[in-house]
């Protein structure tokens, strides 16, 4: 993301700049790759403890897709499938599953993994993509400032303000393969009050040899309110309805069936103080609702119920001090409850599971000479099941200049065990295992990020080494012709690789992203040293043409990997992408019209299981403001 940075309290997200010069004015209108999520401290790529890759507003039209998990393809080293649950897998470097339980996924600072399970309801979270300002996308753990589940990465979505979207937009998409969407957003303002209330409605039929199709209706509202010139709120309100369908209609174990309901709902609000010009101060609480209903019957009349509701309530307190011309930091505490009520299916006879945990975390950037930075951050963590565990990060930043730093890190995360993954039972399936420990992970890398000016040109690279211990993983542990599965502390895995991102603009009109991941890795178990794509590659091209005229093509190769926890060897593929749309204006108010044609190569690659085809596909678009 580049944004402007301006007014007086600008100073307050601004680094310690590389040099000890006074700030001017102008450097509070230059453009500034700044991002949150490395450190909790707004710092731009250059100063960062860790690899971050930017998603912004220009790379969601461009890519043409239409699913937030998608977007991920723009990151290296990301795999993304849907699966055969009306779900999304996202892996980073590997140890990718249906439930992307492994990284920490926030919108607003709000945490949306299921605590029951662990997965990301991507498919209902209310959020339409029409709505997000940027992704910041953090490679490699970062537990020291997000804690458990920031295991491999973190994603970050963050939302428009209201003010960009002032006054009435309404969009639609018509397509194939029965995928179609309509979203009509306000955003107004009166006083010092500001908001935005959006309602979307989006079907999707993803796969051409079987049903898996969703109807997802959702609402979203973000309002801000200015109590003062130091103090602020802003409320975030979310709401969704989902009915599922999906399964094979020669298959009597997972027959197609509609009769699944799904949805969650949100309340968050933030109140934020500027005490002076070096502290600021939040306090946050929001709390989840999400649910599941499902049921049907097999073979024998045997009912199979897969109903689930999951909740959290989180409150959260942080603060952040520029100590004098040299150091910042940022410290806080956390709570949260959580909780998960699933049926016999999943925690036979057992009343709803219910946790408390709480964190205390620091991170701190000082610069002791003019081209050193050094970023420190402890995570200390208690876990219903764990208990105390603590995630620390170093990181050293060399200056060679204002656009090229190199950076060297180390740091340890953790992944605590699930409600599920400790206490599921169920006695012809699975069996509980209190003795379980959290996942953990070692993590070092050396990376280099600058920007050549002749060339124009953002290099971003990433060399890594993770040793990951005690993944957690099932076994059968009864010796009868009964299956029933136990999990337990029983892998390693080493990983090891690299990845780069390029951003070239020769012209003006002209942006091309590329993206490449190497990635090796030894495991006690086969299926994890599998599940990574040894080679990932992806490229976004966009080409801004004269009367409001704009082209884009994505082109994504992955190589052969295997999905763990259920999932197949899948083939490599490459997958190819095209947009073309146009802007103008009609009495005055600005209209777009775009068509986006995907998988043109039709090479109709699977996702996550062999029999889940993904084949050519395009839609028109079209979207209207006033």
């Amino acid at each position: 993301m580049r944004r402007k940075l301006a007014g007086a309290l600008a100073a307050l997200a601004l680094p310690i700049t590389v040099s000890a010069a006074t700030l001017t004015e102008t450097d509070f209108l230059v453009d500034l790759p700044v991002v949150l999520s490395a450190s909790r401290l707004s710092q731009p790529l250059t100063h960062t403890p860790a690899a971050v890759t930017i998603i912004d507003q220009d790379m969601i039209s461009a890519s043409g897709f239409r699913d937030i998990p998608d977007l991920l393809r723009l990151v290296p080293g990301f795999t993304v499938a849907y699966t055969d649950i009306n779900t999304w897998g996202v892996g980073y470097h590997g140890m990718a599953d249906a439930f992307s339980r492994r990284m920490q996924v926030l919108v607003d600072g709000r945490s949306v993994y299921l605590p029951g399970f662990g997965q990301v309801q991507w498919n209902y979270l209310p959020l339409s993509i029409e709505d997000i300002d940027h992704i910041e996308v953090v490679r490699g753990p970062n537990a020291a400032a997000y804690g458990a589940n920031a295991f491999f990465g973190v994603i970050n979505i963050i939302t428009k303000d209201p003010l960009q979207v002032q006054g009435m937009h309404a969009s639609g998409q018509v397509g194939g393969q029965n995928n179609h969407g309509a979203l009509v957003r306000y955003g107004g303002s009166t006083g010092d009050f500001r908001y935005r209330l959006s309602l979307f409605e989006n079907w999707r039929d993803r796969f051409d040899t079987h049903s898996e199709r969703t109807d997802t209706k959702n609402l979203d509202f973000r309002g801000e309110y200015n109590l003062s010139n130091t103090d602020e709120v802003t409320v975030n309100i979310g709401l969704s309805r989902a009915q599922w369908r999906w399964g094979y209609s020669d298959d009597v174990f997972n027959p197609v069936r509609d009769d699944a309901n799904a949805g969650g709902e949100h309340f968050q609000v933030k109140f934020r103080r500027v005490t002076d010009e070096h502290t600021e101060w939040s306090l946050q609480f929001y709390h989840t609702r999400d649910f599941l209903e499902d049921s049907y019957l097999v073979p024998g009349d045997f009912l199979v119920d897969f109903g689930q509701q999951h909740w959290r309530d989180d409150l959260e307190f942080e603060m952040i001090n520029t100590l004098n011309d040299k150091t910042r930091m940022v410290w806080g505490a956390e709570a949260r409850w959580e909780g998960v009520d699933a049926s016999k299916w999943f925690f036979y006879g057992m009343d709803a599971r219910t946790g408390a945990m709480q964190r205390l975390f620091g991170n701190i950037e000082w610069m002791p000479e003019e081209r050193w930075i050094i970023n420190g951050g402890i995570m200390a963590e208690r876990h219903y099941y764990t208990g105390m565990d603590f995630s620390p990060r170093l990181a050293v930043n060399y200056l060679v200049s204002p656009d090229h730093s190199f950076r060297a890190s180390i740091g340890q995360a953790y992944r605590s065990p699930t409600f599920f993954e400790v206490e599921g039972y169920n006695p012809y399936a699975y069996a509980p295992n209190g003795d379980l420990q959290p996942e953990k992970v070692l993590s070092r890398e050396i990376g280099y990020i600058g920007h050549v000016h002749s060339l124009n040109l953002d290099v971003d690279t990433r060399l890594f080494s993770d040793r990951v211990r005690k993944i957690i993983g099932d076994t059968d542990i009864d010796p009868g012709p009964t299956r029933v599965l136990q999990n337990f502390n029983m892998n390693f895995a080493n990983i090891r690789g690299a990845d780069i991102q390029l951003k070239w603009r020769p012209v003006s009109a002209f942006d091309l992203i590329m993206n490449f991941a190497r990635v090796h890795i030894d495991s006690s178990d086969n299926d994890i040293s599998n599940s990574s794509p040894k080679n990932n590659f992806s490229a976004l091209a966009m080409y801004r043409l004269p009367e409001g005229w704009e082209a884009s093509m994505g082109v994504y190769k992955t190589g052969t990997m295997k999905w763990i926890a259920g999932g197949d060897t899948t083939k490599a593929f490459t997958r190819v992408d095209a947009r073309l749309a146009r802007k103008w204006k009609l009495h005055g108010h600005p209209v777009e019209l775009s068509i986006v044609g995907q998988d043109l190569a039709n090479e109709r690659y699977a996702e996550e299981l062999n029999t889940n085809l993904f084949g050519r596909r395009a839609y028109v678009g079209v979207s209207f403001d006033w």
